[in-house]
């Protein structure tokens, strides 16, 4: 399992591949595999079949996942794709703050095993 610096629902923006220069929201984080599926990057055509009379087959298209590194946290209060800082309040709580202007971003929910 490696760490993964970005969460769902943040907004990210594309450092490399095809899709350089385009932000999108995180939809899916896969920390096992390093990777993370972003809204409307990485398209990928998938011809579906059929299954079940209901069900109907197609050409669809969908995410695909990208690795992780490849991206950059979009900060709320500057908007500029910047690194993640981690920092700990007097009250014990760990947040995540950003590198160029040091606004917080949130709060780290610590993973549940």
């Amino acid at each position: 399992m490696r760490k993964v610096h970005v969460k769902t629902d943040d907004t990210v923006y594309v450092l490399t591949g095809k899709d350089a220069g385009k932000t999108g929201k995180v939809l899916k984080v896969l920390p096992d595999d390093g990777r993370i599926i972003v809204e409307s990057v990485h398209m990928a055509t998938k011809h579906k079949k059929p299954r079940g009379r209901n069900q109907q087959g197609g050409i669809i298209n969908q995410e695909g996942t990208i690795a992780s590194s490849n991206v950059m946290l979009v900060c709320s209060s500057c908007k500029r794709p910047t690194k993640i800082g981690r920092k700990v309040l007097e009250n014990g709580e760990k947040v995540r703050v950003c590198k160029s202007c040091g606004a917080t971003i949130d709060t780290i929910r610590e993973a549940k095993k």
